[in-house]
This record gives structure tokens, C-alpha cells and sequence, in this order.
């Protein structure tokens, strides 16, 4: 390291004019460049050293200045990206209107309402030759004219109407796939990568970057192009992406310099040069073979062939062998075919269930009805009237036959609730977009629907809790304790000098504190939020860091041990001129204090410290420091003379002890003023707060006092990591559940703790089942050792502005302004979106109740459905896609939080809606009955029933068909409210949307019945009948109020519907004759009535074009074709190769793979959970096998790993 840092002085200052290099050739091919990339390690090295000398003559070659970076000048990167490329991977093309039509039209129960109409169209224009067609019977003469000419208006109205159908669905799927190539796109924009162009230090859009730049690589990073490494720190990859080998690499000149677009930096900084970008990197190249996302069976075989590839180049890898299964990739293969099972979340397992349930009946109902028209025709014609069969008559026949069978189909679609997954989409699509506007960018779509069934949050503090805006305001200097920054005079000069110098050379050279942006603002902390405070405090004592940098730049750093959470602290070590080394340390005080054998005494000189010295500066300074919220950082060095032999630098632990104390300071980070109300809101609403913090356990019960986790007086537990540790492991060192279910209730702050006590923790809290329902957790996480806890969690949210990529990448919703109350503001769509859809249901099957009940006897007592098919479309129409629109789209009130959350038991539909959907269907089916067979009466106008087969329509079913609509406009407003509340006219004006449905509904309703005519089955009707209708239609206002007078409580009979699908009700052997399958509707149907099933499959094609949007916006980013940049295409599952020999085999409710922690394999064998809270969609959030392997999963250099070995 040491030469290496010689060799770039000497280029330091070359600078590439660039006028000659515009018409120059760069002295480097793309063919060159990618032949270099493909190589690793050993063999890529040898390859630089003899084509190019080292990593300096590709720079040259690249007219590039490793220091400088590129000059910035655009016709220079533009003619880069011409010649070797833009960084931007193409998307696979989205599917095109038409084909988004054609895919409604595969609608099974459409394509049976296609075939009736065009039977009724041809028979209607069929004439029967001459013969006496009185003989037929029952179509009386006189009708025979008019019948020839209209008689093809019913069919051609159903076909209309399945147009409308179709390019409504379409229209719908279009839409979505267009807001999320939206979301798609903003995410990708705001993905930025620091890069030196210039001499100075900037962010890009990972889009910008180009071949030649000089990008600065650090912890936490998801590389976006190849690159060679120019200068490293202690540089460690994690490359199991692309390699499948989950141990890190490391990264050094002389050893292995080669970073690979998409593997994530796991230790370390450094800078590389970029050699290759978008297609030509070797994500890109992956992906080209893919052919951007085509088949997946291409997909597998190129990946087996990359395996084998990079596995013959890495000699070591072939020793890893062992870690997959037995033969390579097959257990993969095996896994990934499997994939596309992927566990619906908890609603959706839900309202398919419910669908399935509604739409057998309904198919019941229509089969009945059918048979019945049949029956009754027959024995009508043939028996009692005696009549033979005449061969010419037969048309007139079938066109009876096909009229039943229309009514059939139309009962069959009134009662399939095809709305549903559109409600469920919409209201997601919606929530998600407003929830951009409250900060929560939302990946994977249920998160948001899980959120409002939330019952923990797991918070970090710093940043989330707190503004993340440090400031040094305490400082234990020369013995002396100053409460406010000392003027620099009072500070002895060679103090200063150490102070100052080891803060500015000890923490990252890309923090910087930069002039505020406007006058009179708050100077701008750029880079890591702790090592700002301390050059801040350079600052406060009139002294230049940005001087000693240039006095000691980045390259002649001599050794790096940066900062990690198992360390905990972070050293730099120099080499002066003289020989000699001296190591600056600084980190969390009682760590690095532990290490501190000497101290520099009041007047500057050092002196002994003893142990019994380090206590008293812990209670006099320290505690108190930390009792006030203060962050307490140790500074430190230590000196090795020249004479003495180069210590061994890679044996840490030796380096890094008997150092000499410089100070302590005290950094206040200020609670942000919104949190303690936003926790207020998550207590009220019943969702317990934890923090959990790497904090001293002090520092963090001050702050949680502050934000209301804790109240003085009550006994809830505050653990460091290592006594909750050491409370849930028994004797041989293993996690037990029991010991876990013992601690968490009362747990509110857990300090001191590592990545793998809040995964413990989080895991813990997810599996108990001491509480009655399972704990739905949230978790925060910002750095990348979250990735485990936020991927284990039920929705893990990470840090858009302090978050790494790691994180972002492991997380379902990212909080774009790092804020705890954005969070409430997720809470509150969650149930938002829970109760939208619950209004929806109740509304929807009062429609279907009364509707299917309406055509039903109709068809059987008068032999004519008093709704006509095309009527029923209508009312199909307005109640499934118009409706779910409208109630779907209701904004949220704060009164959302001031209920407990459902839990995942909850049926969809609670006893006060079941109390309203048959309070309203019961005055509804009264209303019809008594117009349809007393309303000639009534009106005294002409009865409409056995009317004969082209009859004009008339006047009397017009009004039943009039009133029943307009029944269920006004049930929309009723429908507003699900829990029984009286004014259900609250807040209506706030949803613009619903006023303008229910409008328009109107509007087109009164065009429907004056001039909808023959084609719509309707007479015109006065202002009289008018009114009546509206007055019926009103009545259900009323009578909701009568209805919300009865107590449910009396009412014990009602039952809840919509449950999940509870564990005792999946047969055994079905468990463990297919271990992947967990999609509920098709466990529903495995019970032999597939075939039955076939004539529901509208909701399948509905909640496919639900898990298409899902599933794009699900594998959100995880998923090829939706990529545009390299970047968020490494963690495609299919990518992700399977570290663990064990297949995984996801029971209904078990968690997820991450589970090989210690709780499963338990020496004492927790018993068998007593499924109190079990949707066999429990683990709804948790992405399969394949996903949760988060690149950090566990490696063996990994926290979790340790906890794994101890087995």
C-alpha cells in the first residue's frame, strides 16, 4: 500500500488537455475493456501488468486523472458514452393496448356472454320457412313484423356492453402499468453516486456516469458500473450476486482490484476508475444474454453458465462448492422454478377466498336459474299444451333456450364480484401515489396495506427520532470538563495539534461541511452526520480542517480500519517522514476509553491513566454527558517509533490498544420537534414504539424520555445488546422463544445493540405467541447491517436521505424525508386502505345479494328476468368498476388512529357490516317484489310480466329496473360508513371523486331510461314514476338510520365472512405433498371442483391484472424487465444463488429462510404454536425462499453468521 500511495504522486499532477483528446482516440477499445473485466483476481492483475502497466496506465490510456477525474467538459462525456456506452440497461418493452385488450377478452365468462349474443344475433335474423308459425305456440301474432327488425337489438347491446367491459379492464391495466414505469423511473432518478470530475467532489444520477470517471466507492454502496481499483481502505465486497459466494472479498491493488457493477460494499471506501457501464458491465452483460428479461428458461441456462464460468476463473470458489446443494446448481434450479409462488399478502388471501365463496354461489344460482327457464318451457309447451316438435319451429326453440341462457350468464356476472381486486388495486394505487406526497415512496404494494395492521415499530434514533443535525456541545479536554466548546486559547498548542489533526484525517475525506446554501441558513453537513459534528468543532476552534487534508492527502494514507458496527470505532495510521507511525482512533467513549492506557494531562503532557481513572471519567463525564441525550465519541492516538520493527497492520486487536485519550465530547443530535406528537398518535392508535439504538444505554433513555417512549414512573424495560443477550440464550449459548416472549412486552429501548440483536429481536417479536393475534412489526433501518432485520420484518422501511442502497434494497417503503412521523402517515393509508375496501364489500354485496335474489325468482315465477342481460351489465358496471373507484378512493382522517389495529385475523367483513348488507338488501328485495308484482297496480299502467319473447319493453320493468338503480346510488352513500357511524354524509365533499361517480351515474342513468329504448329494454317514464323512483331510492338513506339503531350486539346469528385461510383447514398431506404451494384460491379449488371453477375465472383475470401491477410494483424493483438501470437489477431473486444447503421448505406458517437462525433448531422444541393468529397468509410480506436471502444474509464473516455458528 505504502508504494502504491508513492506512484500517484507522481501522476497527481498530470492533466489531460482536452483539446487534443476530442479528435485523440482514447488508447483503449470497449473490446479490450470488456476482456479485461471478465477476468477476477489473480489472472486480472497479471493482464493490467502486461498490457498497461498498473491501474495508472488505464487511467492514462482512458485520458483520465485518478485524482482530477475527468475535466466535466460535455463534448468529452458525450463522446465517451459514444464510444463505450450510456449507463442505462433499455426495459423490456411495456405490452401495448391491444394486447392488454386481447387479455381481457380471455375472460371466460365474457366469452360465454360473446357466444349467447352472437346465437341471438343470428337467430334473430333468421327466418323459418313459410309454415305456420302459430304452431310453435306461445309467440302470439301480431308481434311477427316488429320482431324482424328489432329482434337483433339484445344482441348487439350485450356485445356493446362486453366491449365497454373489455376496454374499461384494459384501459384500467394500462393505466397501472404506465403510473408504475412512473414510480419505476423516479426511483431510478434519485439514485445518485459520488464521483470526482474536475478536482471536485459531486453527486450523479447513476445514469451520468461514465467510462473514465474517477467514483468514489464507500460502506453501504451497491456499485453501479466495473471499475478498477485505484486506491482502497480495508476494502471489503460482497459479490454472492453476481458469484453466489456469500463470503466477502476483499479488495486491494496487489491482490484483487476488479469491482463488479451490482455487489455491495460491505467495509471500506476507496476510489475506483470506471472502465465499463450499462450494457458492456457485467450486470449488463448478463442481462443482454437474458435478452433484457426474456425467457426464463434462457435466463436459467445463462445463469448456470456464468456460474461456471466465474467458478473455473476463481480458483477458491470451487472450494465453496459445498455451500449449495450437493450438484451445483441444481437445488436452485429446483427453488427458483418455484418462484413464481409468491405468498399474498394478508388482504389479498382474503378477498380471494371471499371471491371464491361468492362466485360458487353464484354459479350455483345461475346454473338453478337455467335449468329452471328450461324445465318450465318445456313442460310449459310440450306437456301441458300438448304440442308436437316441428322441425321448422326449432329455431324459435333455441332462441327460447338462448334466451335462458342469457339470463343464466347475466345472473352468473351480477354475482361474480369482479370488482374486487380492481377495488383492492385501486385503492393500492391510489394510496400509493398520494403517499408519495407524505414522504413514504412505497416499493412493494401491500406494505402499505400491512402498515395499518401494524402493532410494533421498531425505530432507530438517530435520524429518524432525531434531526440528525450533530453538534459538539460538550468536551472533557486536559482533565477539564467544559459544558460549551472552549475558546482555542485555553487549550494547550500540542492538544490542539492532536485534536485537530486526528479529526480531520481520521474520518472520511468525503465528509465535508460545506457554506449554507442560502444567506443566513445552517452550514451544509455533507457525508457522515458524526464526523461533521467534529469538524465543526475544528471549526468552532478557529482551525482549518480542509488545510491538513491537503497537507496529508487521501493516498498517503497509510493504513485505513474503518468504521463497522462490530468495531465500533475507526483508525487511520500514518507514516511520517522519519520512519515512524501514529495511529489517530476515535469511536464510542467506553469502548475506545477500554484501550487507553495514558492520558494527555491538564497541561498537555501524558500521563498514566489507570483503570481506576477510567471509572471515575465514566461516572463524572460520561454518564452525565449521556444522561443529558448527549452522543459521548472518544478521541484518541497512539504512537510506534521509528526504530522498532512495522507492526503486523492486518492484526488489529495489537494495533488498536495502549493508546493515549485526547478527549471525550459530547454530541447533541435534537430530537425532531414532530416526533413526540407522532408517537403520541402510535400509542393512541395501539402500536407500541422501540427504539432501538447503537447509542449509549444513558443517551438513549434521555432521548426516549424526550420523545414520549418512555413516561417517568412506569416500568417498562431499557436493555443494553449485551444483557439482552445474555436474558435470551440459555446455558449453551442458544436464542429461546420462551426467553424472548418473556422480554418484549415490557422492551422499549434497546441500546448499545448490534445488527443482529434487532434482527433477533424483530424475529423474536414476529414468532411469539404469548399476545392473541401475531405482532405485525415495522422496522427502520438506515445503514446496510439492517438489511437482515428490515427483510425479516412485516414492512421494513428505510432512510431515503442517510439510508445506503443495501437498505433501500432490503425495504418495502422508503421514507423519502427520514422522519418517524411519516410513518403515522403509512399507518393511516394502511387502514385506510383496509377500510375502503370493506366499504366496497359492503356495498357490493348488498348489489349482489339483492340482484342475483331479483333474477332469480323473476326468472322462475314470471320466466323472464325483470332485469334485462343488458340491464344487468349496467348495474355490473356501476356497482363493480364505478364503485370501487368511488369508495376506493376515500382520503384517510385522522380517526383512523383512534382505533387498535385489526390484526391479521380480522374477517374482512365485521357483524355491524353483515347487520347493514342484510338490513339494506332485505328493504330492497321488498321495494322490487312489490313494484314487480304489484306495480301495474300501483302506476296503473300495463303489467309487464309474461311478456312474449320481442315484446317492446315496458313501462312497468322499466321502473323496477329505474328504482333499483337508484337504490343503489343512494346504498353508495350509506356504504361510505362501516362501523356503524350515523352521518354518512361526513367528509363526503373532501372526495371529489365519489361526488363526480355518483353524479354521473345519475346523469347517465336518466339517458339510459328516456332514450335507451329497445337496446336497454326501457320505456320512457313521466316525472311522476320519476320521483316515486328517486323517493324509493332515498328510503334506503332512511332506513340505514333505522338499521344503525339495533345493537349487533343482539343480533348473535350474523356471522363474519372473509377470514383467512386458517392452518386447520388445509388438509395435511396437501402440506406436505407440495411444499411450495401456497396460493390460497388454488387451494380452494384443488378440492375437485376445478372444472366447476372455470366460470369464475373473471376474478383470476382480475387479480392477475392485480398481480401484474403487484408483482411489477412488488418485485418492485426486483424484477429485469422493469429495470432501466443496472442498479437495482442485481437483487432480481433470480440472481440471488441459494447460500444454503438446506432446501427451505416455507410451511404455510413459518417465516421466512432467514428463520436458520438458533430459534428454529432449538435443543428444547418449542411447542407447536396454538394457532390462535394464524392466516396461512401469515407470512403475507416475507418474499419466499428465494428473496430473503438479503445479500448481507450470513456470510461467515457476517453478525448473523456467529449467531448461526453457535448452533
Amino acid at each position: 500500500m505504502g508504494d502504491m500511495a508513492n506512484n500517484s504522486v507522481g501522476y497527481s499532477g498530470i492533466k489531460y488537455a482536452m483539446k487534443d483528446s476530442n479528435h485523440g482516440d482514447f488508447g483503449i477499445t470497449l473490446e479490450e475493456l470488456r476482456d479485461l473485466m471478465e477476468l477476477r483476481a489473480a489472472d486480472a492483475l497479471q493482464k493490467i501488468q502486461e498490457c498497461y502497466g498498473d491501474v495508472y496506465g488505464i487511467c492514462a490510456r482512458l485520458k483520465t486523472s485518478p485524482n482530477e477525474g475527468l475535466s466535466g467538459n460535455p463534448a468529452d462525456i458525450e463522446r465517451r458514452a459514444a464510444v463505450f456506452g450510456k449507463n442505462f440497461i433499455p426495459p423490456k418493452k411495456p405490452k401495448t393496448f391491444l394486447q392488454l385488450v386481447w387479455e381481457a377478452l380471455q375472460d371466460v365468462t365474457l366469452i360465454i356472454l360473446e357466444i349467447a349474443a352472437i346465437v341471438s344475433l343470428g337467430l334473430s335474423f333468421y327466418r323459418p320457412p313459410g309454415g305456420n308459425e302459430a304452431l310453435c305456440g306461445t309467440v302470439p301474432v301480431g308481434e311477427e313484423e316488429e320482431e324482424g327488425e328489432t329482434g337483433w337489438i339484445e344482441g348487439a347491446a350485450i356485445l356493446l356492453s362486453v366491449v365497454c367491459v373489455v376496454l374499461v379492464t384494459a384501459f384500467n391495466d394500462w393505466s397501472k402499468e404506465k403510473q408504475f414505469r412512473g414510480l419505476q423511473n423516479r426511483i431510478e432518478q434519485e439514485q445518485k453516486f459520488t464521483v470526482i470530475r474536475g478536482g471536485q467532489t459531486i453527486q450523479i444520477p447513476i445514469a451520468d456516469i461514465i467510462v473514465g470517471d474517477i467514483a468514489q466507492v464507500k460502506y453501504g454502496d451497491l456499485l453501479p458500473a466495473d471499475g478498477v481499483l485505484i486506491q482502497g481502505n480495508d476494502l471489503k465486497i460482497d459479490e454472492s450476486s453476481l458469484t453466489g459466494e456469500s463470503d466477502l472479498v476483499k479488495k486491494t491493488l496487489d491482490r484483487d482490484p476488479m469491482l463488479l457493477s451490482g455487489t455491495h460494499v460491505m467495509e471500506g471506501s476507496g476510489r475506483m476508475v470506471v472502465t465499463a457501464v450499462g450494457i458492456n458491465s457485467q450486470t449488463g452483460i448478463i442481462f443482454t444474454l437474458l435478452g433484457a428479461g426474456g425467457d426464463d428458461e434462457e435466463e436459467k441456462k445463462e445463469k448456470e453458465k456464468k456460474e461456471k464460468k466465474t467458478k473455473a476463473q476463481d480458483g477458491a470458489a470451487m472450494e465453496m462448492q459445498p455451500l449449495k446443494s450437493e450438484d451445483g446448481g441444481d437445488g436452485d434450479e429446483k427453488k427458483r422454478n418455484n418462484m413464481p409462488k409468491k405468498e399474498k399478502s394478508v388482504l389479498q388471501g382474503k378477498l380471494t377466498k371471499l371471491a371464491v365463496q361468492i362466485g360458487k354461489a353464484g354459479l350455483l344460482m345461475s346454473a338453478v336459474t337455467v335449468i329452471i327457464l328450461v324445465l318450465y318451457f318445456v313442460i310449459d309447451t310440450f306437456w301441458v299444451q300438448k304440442r308436437p316438435w316441428l322441425a321448422e319451429c326449432t329455431p324459435i326453440y333455441i332462441q327460447y333456450f338462448v334466451k335462458f341462457f342469457i339470463i343464466g350468464v347475466t345472473v352468473l356476472v351480477v354475482a361474480v364480484p369482479e370488482g374486487l381486486p380492481l377495488a383492492v388495486t385501486i385503492s393500492l394505487a391510489y394510496s400509493v401515489k398520494k403517499m408519495m406526497k407524505d414522504n413514504n415512496l412505497v416499493r412493494h404494494l401491500d406494505a402499505c396495506e400491512t402498515m395499518g395492521n401494524a402493532t410494533a415499530i421498531c425505530s432507530d434514533k438517530t435520524g429518524t427520532l432525531t434531526m440528525n443535525r450533530m453538534t459538539v456541545v460538550q468536551a472533557y479536554i486536559n482533565e477539564k470538563h467544559y459544558k460549551k466548546i472552549p475558546e482555542p486559547e485555553a487549550i494547550p498548542e500540542k492538544t490542539l495539534s492532536y485534536l485537530v489533526t486526528g479529526i480531520s484525517v481520521n474520518s472520511a475525506y468525503t465528509t465535508k461541511i460545506l457554506p449554507p446554501e442560502k444567506e443566513g441558513g445552517l452550514p451544509r453537513h455533507v457525508g457522515n452526520k458524526t464526523e461533521c459534528a467534529l469538524l465543526g468543532m475544528v471549526l468552532d476552534l478557529k482551525r482549518d480542517y480542509q488545510a491538513v487534508r491537503n497537507e496529508i492527502p487521501e493516498e498517503t494514507l497509510y493504513k485505513v480500519y474503518t468504521f463497522n458496527s462490530v468495531r465500533k470505532s475507526m483508525s487511520t495510521v500514518l507514516k511520517n517522514s522519519d520512519g515512524s507511525f501514529r495511529i489517530f482512533s476515535k469511536g464510542a467513549s467506553e469502548i475506545v476509553l477500554k484501550k487507553c492506557f495514558k492520558i494527555l494531562s491538564a497541561n498537555g503532557e501524558i500521563k498514566v491513566f489507570r483503570p481506576r481513572d477510567r471509572d471515575d471519567i465514566v461516572k463524572t463525564v460520561i454518564e452525565p454527558m449521556a444522561s443529558e441525550g448527549l452522543r459521548t465519541i472518544c478521541l484518541a492516538f497512539r504512537d510506534f517509533p521509528a526504530g522498532e520493527p512495522e507492526p503486523e497492520w492486518d492484526n488489529e486487536n495489537d494495533i488498536v490498544t495502549g493508546l493515549t485519550c485526547i478527549a471525550v465530547v459530547g454530541i447533541e443530535d435534537p430530537v425532531r420537534p414532530e416526533v413526540p406528537d407522532a408517537i403520541r398518535k402510535c400509542q393512541r392508535a395501539g402500536i407500541t414504539v422501540r427504539m432501538v439504538t447503537g447509542d449509549n444505554i444513558n443517551t438513549a433513555r434521555a432521548i426516549s424520555l424526550k420523545c414520549g417512549i418512555l413516561h417517568p414512573g412506569e416500568d417498562f424495560l431499557c436493555l443494553e445488546g449485551k444483557e439482552f443477550n445474555r436474558r435470551i440464550r440459555n446455558e449453551k449459548g442458544e436464542i429461546e422463544q420462551e426467553r424472548i416472549d418473556k422480554l418484549w412486552p415490557k422492551l422499549r429501548v434497546l441500546a448499545r445493540s448490534s445488527p443482529t440483536d434487532k434482527h433477533t429481536l424483530v424475529k423474536g417479536i414476529i414468532d411469539s405467541t404469548v399476545a392473541e393475534q401475531r405482532q405485525v412489526v415495522a422496522v427502520t433501518g438506515d445503514g446496510t447491517n439492517d438489511g437482515p432485520a428490515l427483510k425479516k420484518a412485516d414492512v421494513g422501511f428505510a432512510m431515503g436521505i442517510a439510508g445506503t442502497d443495501v437498505a433501500k434494497e432490503a425495504s418495502d417503503i422508503i421514507l423519502t424525508d427520514d422522519n418517524f412521523s411519516s410513518i403515522v402517515k403509512a399507518v393511516m393509508w394502511g387502514r385506510n386502505v383496509y377500510d375502503s375496501i370493506s366499504k366496497f364489500l359492503q356495498f357490493q354485496l348488498t348489489v349482489n345479494v339483492v340482484a342475483v335474489i331479483v333474477a332469480f325468482t323473476g326468472a322462475c315465477i314470471t320466466q323472464d328476468s325483470p332485469l334485462k342481460a343488458v340491464q344487468m351489465l349496467w348495474v355490473n358496471l356501476i356497482m363493480d368498476t364505478l364503485a370501487s373507484l368511488a369508495l376506493a378512493t376515500e382520503p384517510p382522517t385522522e380517526s383512523l388512529l383512534l382505533r387498535k389495529p385489526y390484526g391479521r385475523n380480522k374477517p374482512l367483513i365485521s357483524r355491524t357490516m353483515m347487520k347493514n348488507i342484510l338490513g339494506h338488501a332485505f328493504y330492497q328485495l321488498v321495494v322490487v317484489f312489490t313494484l314487480l308484482f304489484a306495480g301495474e297496480k300501483i302506476f296503473d299502467i300495463d303489467s309487464g310480466r309474461n311478456a312474449p319473447l320481442h315484446a317492446p319493453p315496458s313501462e312497468h320493468y322499466t321502473i323496477v329496473f329505474n328504482t333499483f338503480v337508484m337504490m343503489q346510488l343512494f346504498n353508495e352513500i350509506n356504504a361510505r360508513k362501516i362501523h356503524g357511524e350515523r352521518n354518512v354524509f361526513e367528509g363526503i365533499f373532501n372526495n371529489a371523486i365519489f361526488c363526480t361517480i355518483v353524479l354521473g351515474t345519475f346523469i347517465v342513468q336518466i339517458v339510459i331510461v328516456q332514450f335507451g329504448g329497445k337496446p336497454f329494454s326501457c320505456s320512457e317514464l313521466t316525472i311522476e314514476q320519476w320521483l316515486w323512483s328517486v323517493f324509493l331510492g332515498m328510503g334506503t338513506l332512511l332506513w340505514g338510520q333505522l338499521i344503525s339503531t339495533v345493537p349487533t350486539s343482539q343480533l348473535k346469528f350474523l356471522k363474519e365472512a372473509g377470514h383467512g385461510t386458517q392452518k386447520e383447514e388445509i388438509p395435511e398431506e396437501e402440506l406436505a405433498e407440495d411444499v411450495e404451494e401456497i396460493d390460497h384460491a388454488e387451494r380452494e379449488l384443488r378440492r375437485g371442483q376445478i372444472l366447476w371453477f372455470r366460470g369464475l375465472n373473471r376474478i383470476q383475470t382480475q387479480i392477475r391484472v392485480v398481480n401484474a401491477f403487484r408483482s411489477s410494483l412488488y418485485e418492485g424493483l426486483e424484477k429485469p424487465e422493469s429495470r432501466s438501470s443496472i442498479h437495482n437489477f442485481m437483487t432480481h431473486p433470480e440472481f440471488r444463488i441459494e447460500e444454503d444447503s438446506e432446501t427451505h421448505i416455507p410451511l404455510i406458517d413459518d417465516t421466512d429462510a432467514e428463520d436458520d437462525a438458533p430459534t428454529k433448531r432449538n435443543s428444547t422444541p418449542l411447542p407447536p404454536s396454538p394457532n390462535k393468529n394464524n392466516n396461512a397468509v401469515d407470512s403475507g410480506i416475507h418474499l419466499t425462499t428465494d428473496l430473503n436471502k438479503s445479500a448481507t444474509s450470513s456470510s461467515p464473516g457476517s453478525p448473523l453468521h456467529s449467531l448461526e455458528t453457535s448452533l
